[in-house]
């Protein structure tokens, strides 16, 4: 029988292909050995407060630091890893206003290792962690750059302060018609601060931290008290400026930031930037704000793009002394049509409805994604601080809930027509009301156009600080129970 030419030649040609296969596995596992990791994005985000570098890659890398003094800088090696022009990115995102480093070099320090040499403005106290993928994200070699000297978020407060009475009429510049100056005002106000930094401090110093700066407290009034804001003619203090008399401190907790964005709406908005830019006029309007004599403050716990970790909010807050907490966000949901503003407070138990829940739980999964940094000891400190919760914390809540949904449902519509409640880590503040605002739904076209809209925002802000006053109204910062 005669044999058809293909039957004789398949044996080769599988010997030829099974050939060729092997040299393509040769040649990509030279390949992989050669480049390691693949780089799929480096990103910077500066920040007073510290400034991150994440460099995101398929698989995970590990890397060694070392800091190095006179000048500062800090010097990385990145192990399995060949330089390209995705890392060499780094170099150029390096902004001159950024508060910690002043430049970023990169190179190739031997086969497979490569080396950046971070060049620091100041001592830094470096966080060095991996994360595992999450989210849109794959793994993440996270350096955080925190300075070695902080500034205290209470003389920030006092010094900003200062610094706007100072350009309203000139530190040390006599007043029109009297013997008062504006540095006169201004340490006054200094001192009315300091005294409810101290406040602060008592309730949250562990033992061996110093004190904040602050004038001798004076002897224990009969009732409460506080150095008046202002100085009486002649510089003589009212002896008694009465019980509400003092600064109110509201803080301001624009949720997500850095390198999680929150929600993004169909047109590719971030939740992180339209709630940022809520609060930015949110605190204009308080800080120009006086409720019966008492002069009005706001404390961000950010005020630019960085991710804050729930539990450091919290915190901020408490170490400001803060009399409210408002946390700030827009809602998204899988269906567009999902529409209005909601406002939550704290819930110890259930959820007040399922929606409330599956939100609770998709916010509290914010530190997953923006990365924080959570070893086992901080872990413990958040969970005592969760089950500090007092029931008159969360009854004022409420209150101040519904004083404000009453107000936004005067600009916009309401998704819930009372206050809805969920288990929310960043509300758990053992000695602070505190409210979640849900401004719209981020994922709904046509409330997304809103939220991005100046003139929406500023209708928010207004309806907020409307809503701030009503609370105070019936609800003076003093008259309510506080531990001093």
């Amino acid at each position: 029988m005669t044999q058809h030419p293909s039957a004789a030649t398949e044996p080769g040609l599988r010997r030829r292909r099974l050939l060729q296969g092997g040299t393509l596995v040769l040649l990509l596992g030279r390949q992989h050995i050669a480049h390691g990791a693949s780089i799929v994005a480096v990103r910077l985000w500066p920040a007073e407060d510290y400034t991150r570098i994440t460099i995101e890659s398929d698989t995970a890398l590990q890397a060694t630091h070392r800091m190095i003094g006179s000048p500062p800088r800090m010097a990385v090696d990145i192990e399995g890893l060949d330089l390209n022009p995705t890392l060499r990115e780094l170099v150029a995102k390096v902004r001159s206003t950024d508060p910690n480093i002043a430049g970023i070099r990169v190179g190739q320090n031997a086969p497979g290792v490569v080396r950046l040499v971070v060049d620091l403005k100041h001592e830094i106290k470096p966080q060095v962690f991996t994360l595992d993928p999450v989210a849109a994200y794959q793994h993440r070699l996270v350096f955080d750059l925190y300075p070695a000297h902080p500034v205290d978020p209470l003389e920030a407060l006092i010094a900003e302060r200062m610094r706007e009475l100072g350009g309203a009429g000139g530190a040390g510049t006599a007043a029109a018609g009297g013997g008062s100056t504006t540095s006169d005002v201004a340490d006054s106000l200094g001192d009315l601060i300091a005294q409810q930094i101290e406040r602060a401090n008592a309730m949250t110093r562990r033992p061996g931290t110093p004190m904040a700066r602050a004038p001798a407290p004076a002897p224990a009034p009969s009732r409460p008290r506080a150095i008046d804001s202002a100085p009486t003619p002649g510089n003589v203090r009212r002896a008694d400026p009465g019980p509400t008399d003092r600064l109110i401190i509201v803080a301001l907790d624009p949720g997500h930031g850095g390198e999680d964005p929150g929600a993004i709406g169909p047109g590719g908005t971030y939740e992180k930037d339209v709630v940022l830019q809520i609060a930015l006029k949110l605190r204009d309007r308080i800080n120009n704000t006086t409720v019966g004599s008492n002069p009005m403050r706001a404390f961000l716990t950010r005020d630019a793009d960085f991710f804050v970790p729930l539990g450091t909010r919290v915190e901020k807050a408490r170490r400001v002394g803060a009399d409210l907490f408002i946390s700030i966000h827009a809602d998204a949901f899988m269906r567009p049509e999902a529409s209005g503003a909601s406002v939550y407070a704290l819930s110890e138990r259930g959820a007040s409805s399922t929606a409330a829940r599956w939100l609770a739980q998709k916010e509290n999964a914010a530190d997953l994604v923006g990365g924080a940094n959570v070893n086992a000891a901080d872990a413990l400190v958040h969970r005592a601080l969760l089950d500090m919760s007092t029931t008159v914390q969360i009854r004022d809540s409420l209150r101040l809930g519904d004083a404000m949904l009453r107000q936004i449902g005067d600009v916009g519509r309401l998704h819930k027509r009372r206050v809805e409640r969920a288990n929310f880590a960043v509300l758990r503040s053992p000695d602070v009301p505190s409210v979640l605002v849900e401004t719209a739904f981020i994922s709904n076209p046509e409330e997304e156009r809103k939220l991005r809209s100046d003139s929406y925002q500023n209708d928010l802000a207004n309806a907020l600080i409307n809503g701030i006053q009503k609370y105070f109204s019936a609800n003076p910062p003093l008259a309510r129970s506080r531990q001093i």
